[in-house]
Order: C-alpha cells, then structure tokens, then sequence
C-alpha cells in the first residue's frame, strides 16, 4: 500500500487553513463575485462544511445580515437552536471572544423538554413548532438558527409576522422534502436579517458553520 501522496505533519488549523486557501483558489470566480469580503467568511465556511461550490449558488443574504449578527454577538444575544446537534456544535470560546458571560446556557434548545413534548402532543404539532410557540419571549433580540425543522422556521416567521417578534439574526437552513423550500420563502415577507440556504438543502452542520463563518470576520 502507498501512502505517499498523504501529507503528514499537518496540524488541524494547518489543514483548515489549507483547505481555506483551496476554497479561495478553485471557488468560480462568478460565484464570489455574488457576495461581499463579510459575506465570503460565510460562504467559504459553509463550501468547507459540506466540499461542495455548488453551494454558493444557494447562499442568500438580506445585505444587513453579518452586521446584525455581529451586534448581537457583541451583545451577548441569546442563541436559539433547533436541534441539540447545533448547541452542541457552537464554539462557545468563540462566543466568548465577542461577549465573556457566554456559555453553553446561553445556547437555548428546548426542543427535547418534557414541557414541549406533552404541547406537541395536545396540539398535534411537532416538537420544533411548539417549542418556539412555547418560548416565543425568548426569540425577541435572539440568533435563531435553524438546521433541522422547517416548521421552527415557519413558527418564527409567523411570529414575527402576527406578533411583531424581532430575532436580531435568522440562519434559516432547515434541510428535507416536506414544507423546507416553502418555510425558507416565507422569510421574502419579513423584514428580519436573515441567511438562507435556498432549495432542499441545509442541516444543523451548515447552521453552525454559517455562525462560526460570521464571527470570522472578527477572529479570521
């Protein structure tokens, strides 16, 4: 067996930022040229989450998005997620590089609660729908990210819509068949920042990547 095209005194950082400068070189430049020096920290990061350019014919920003962002991470805005895999997969060192009371509490996910399971139930709806139902006071100034359940999305779309709930920033990348393009254009009709990843694609990897891609602006 030949291992020698494997380069192996790599460190990780060595071999992300390798792979950084791969993306910048091969990325179509008609492509990049769709998004601006903020917005490519994000595009680059979601092209590395998933080794795939064709990603960036999917990538939407509303031009205030980053900036948002970043204003509430320096705020120390709460982060809700819509599935256990996204807390989980958020640097909260990086969070403390922007606000140092971040923790991993700051990240709310109720989603597996007793509470929001037995609404679920009474109200047949799903898990993702009633926890934001439920915790609707907790999403005004909030990052709400979405990588699994489109109808979280659509939840808070309504909610902004009918009670005038203001998240500081949408990462809308829920992934799948079944009401994901449609809960992704609701977001035409607000006027929240947000990101999307249009079409059937997404999931909680790319929404934590859209996050660590935005606060690169700052620690890049």
């Amino acid at each position: 067996m030949d291992f020698s095209s494997i380069t192996w005194n790599f460190s990780g950082m060595e071999i992300e930022q390798e792979s950084f400068r791969r993306i910048d070189a091969e990325a179509p430049s008609e492509a990049r040229a769709r998004f601006s020096a903020e917005q490519w920290h994000v595009a680059r990061r979601l092209v590395h989450t998933g080794a795939d350019f064709a990603i960036l014919d999917l990538l939407e920003f509303t031009p205030d998005a980053i900036t948002a962002g970043l204003t509430a991470l320096n705020a120390g805005a709460m982060l809700y997620s819509d599935s256990n895999m996204i807390k989980s997969g958020i640097s909260v060192p990086k969070l403390q590089k922007f606000n140092s009371a971040y923790s991993r509490e700051s990240i709310l996910c109720p989603v597996a609660d007793p509470a929001v399971a037995d609404y679920a139930a009474e109200y047949h709806i799903t898990r993702a729908l009633a926890a934001v139902t439920m915790h609707k006071d907790k999403l005004d100034g909030a990052i709400f990210l979405c990588g699994n359940a489109p109808l979280a999305l659509a939840g808070v779309v309504r909610l902004c819509v009918e009670e005038n709930i203001r998240p500081a920033l949408i990462i809308a990348m829920p992934v799948g068949f079944v009401n994901v393009v449609e809960s992704k254009k609701l977001l035409d009709e607000i006027d929240v920042p947000w990101i999307r990843l249009n079409g059937r694609r997404g999931g909680s990897p790319m929404a934590v990547a859209a996050l660590h891609g935005i606060m690169e602006n700052i620690l890049a």
